[in-house]
């Protein structure tokens, strides 16, 4: 295990020195060419705009948020550059902080007020806060200096040394986005980029798993926020005047457009994507009339045909010469899930507990209580309450009433992200993977749950992860990206997610839908060996056989009641169950 992470650590040095190598002769650029006034305004203009851009990458690429409102947090600093160094006397880097600051406030108010909606009613209300925007910097005059603008912003000086020449200034400008580029490029990789990540690709998948994706998704939204906050300050003084017509709608959708052509999932699609925007219609000049058509054209024509943008091309073309590492399962060490159960006390309750939707009785007044270190299998006929019963066990539906005790601890209210926490596990009958990750991020994001005890360190969460591949037999398919996995493999990804964050209480959906007999039989041996080391199973399944081979207790559903508990052998056995899978006239007719 100590090759794979010198491996990781190794390749993590070298991306790192080649980032810093590229960045400095990026910054030395416009000392080493001579570069017209016109040029150099460009690169600036593309300098700042790829600031604000990157907040987009955070938001839509990283977490999958819809922002239309970015040219307002992006007009935020720039205003507070503006009005604080011309109107008021303050000094510049003091502006561009509050600048920032107000920004990342307005994002953090945003997020936390409209990020619960999500999709199309989100990005109405983006809208609606872009325009509002709009509204006030061009009629609020005693103030914003209205439709006229603000002109005479002084550059700033560092150590002392005034930045009035177009290449110191456009260095720094540089040297900045090099920081926000490096620190956005970094982020997939954390505990924080990988949250964010997993909530794009299944928002619920990644609350079950204990993610809290509220709080994901206003960090993200207020990093963008302070990114774009941080673009503007500079943009208001590196062209020393702003009116409202640089924040307006439009200039959002061009934020857009950018980190769509450019790639929304890389700070190095987000640079060339700005980039493109500003200076492929300079390029194109020479068209002379036709060159504005034929630069809509091709931004379109790379958009259709490149959905991951052009670094998102280059990306896969990289991809072709990576060999994934596979680390030997012998190098792995082994899972630790051991769970005490040497008493057979209840570790689950369930009281009374129903749930209505309108006048459908989905759940009515279903009682029983799971013994720890037991397969406790739910059966019952189509329609009879086994998954929204399920889905009220894991938090994903409240009930209308009754109870739920985790080891003597009411858990009604609690979010699924919150019992995720307190050690419950929990599989989709649909599987529910994030698929544009790898198999060992997907698992990874599992490890990352607050009871899990082996620490915060990447280190420590990629060999859990390793080591809950290897316990469910898929440690060598751990680079591999989790949706070009066959259906069955993908089953054991999930459950492997579900045992890296060390459960006690682990919740089955129907594991063996769509698996075939091979299969089935492997998972059975998993799901005993489970049981041996102490974990308790709350199983949903269909296979009657498989059921009879792992249960210790059976409880089984008809129209949302208890209709027969007991043993395997008592309950499949019962004239009761047996009617309600065959109906009551076959059952008398046999």
């Amino acid at each position: 295990m100590s090759h794979k992470i010198d491996h990781y650590k190794k390749n993590r040095a070298i991306r790192v020195a080649a980032f810093t190598a590229i960045g400095a002769c990026v910054v030395a650029a416009p000392f080493l060419f001579s570069f017209s006034p016109y040029v150099l305004n460009m690169f600036m203009q593309a300098a700042t705009y790829s600031i604000v851009v990157l907040g987009m990458i955070v938001v839509l690429g990283y977490t999958g948020q819809i922002n239309l409102a970015q040219a307002t947090f992006f007009g935020f600093g720039a205003y507070a550059v503006a009005l604080g160094t011309v109107s008021l006397g303050l000094n510049f880097w003091l502006t561009l902080l509050l600048g920032i600051g107000v920004a990342a406030l307005a994002g953090f108010v945003l997020g936390m007020t409209t990020l619960r909606l999500g999709g199309h009613y989100l990005a109405m209300i983006t809208i609606s806060f872009q325009q509002i925007f709009d509204l006030v910097a061009v009629n609020w005059a005693d103030v914003t200096h209205g439709p006229d603008g603000i002109a005479g912003i002084e550059r700033p000086a560092l150590f002392g040394l005034p930045l009035a020449d177009d290449r110191a200034y456009l260095a720094l400008s540089l040297c900045t986005l090099i920081v926000a580029a490096f620190l956005v490029w970094w982020l997939p990789h954390t505990r924080l980029g990988r949250a964010m990540r997993a909530v794009r690709e299944n928002e619920l998948a990644a609350e079950v798993t204990g993610v809290h994706t509220l709080r994901i998704k206003v960090i993200a939204f207020t990093m963008s926020a302070a990114l774009a906050g941080l673009g503007g300050g500079f943009y208001a003084a590196g062209f020393a005047y702003i009116s409202p017509d640089n924040f307006n709608f439009a200039r959002s959708i061009e934020f857009l457009t950018m980190t769509l052509l450019g790639g929304a999932q890389s700070a190095f699609g987000g640079i060339l994507g700005s980039s493109l925007l500003i200076l492929l219609p300079e390029w194109l000049r020479f068209l002379k009339e036709v060159y504005l058509a034929v630069y809509g054209l091709a931004v379109i024509l790379i958009m259709v045909f490149l959905p991951a943008g052009i670094w998102g091309l280059i990306r896969q073309l990289m991809q072709r010469w990576h060999k994934p590492v596979v680390t030997p399962a012998s190098a792995i060490p082994d899972l630790d899930l051991t769970v005490d159960a040497s008493e057979r006390s209840p570790i689950f309750q369930i009281e009374a507990m129903r749930k209505h939707f309108g006048g459908v009785k989905a759940v009515d007044g279903v009682s029983l209580e799971v013994r720890r270190g037991t397969v406790h299998a739910l059966i019952g006929p189509n329609g009879s309450g086994k998954t929204t019963t399920l889905n009220v066990l894991n938090g994903i539906y409240q009930p209308s009433s009754g109870r739920l005790l985790l080891d003597g601890v009411d858990i009604t209210a609690l979010t699924p992200h919150q019992r995720a926490g307190l050690g419950m596990g929990r599989t989709f009958q649909n599987i529910r993977l994030f698929p544009n990750m790898s198999v060992l991020e997907n698992v990874m994001v599992g490890a990352q749950r607050q009871n899990n005890p082996v620490g915060r360190s990447d280190e420590a969460l990629r060999e859990r992860a390793l080591s809950a591949l290897k316990f469910v037999g898929i440690s060598d398919k751990a680079e591999l990206i989790a949706r070009n996995l066959p259906y069955g493999h993908q089953r054991l990804v999930e459950i492997a997610r579900a045992l890296a964050g060390h459960p006690r209480f682990l919740l089955l959906d129907e594991p063996a839908a769509g698996l075939n007999q091979t299969e089935k039989r492997e998972l059975g041996e998993l799901l005993k060996r489970l049981r041996g080391h102490g974990l308790t199973v709350f199983l949903i399944e269909h296979d009657i056989g498989l059921i009879e081979q792992v249960s210790d207790r059976i409880t089984v559903l008809n129209f949302g009641k208890n209709i027969a508990e007991g043993t395997p052998a008592d309950v499949l056995r019962n004239p009761d169950v047996i009617a309600a899978y065959l109906g009551e006239s076959i059952h008398a007719t046999a």
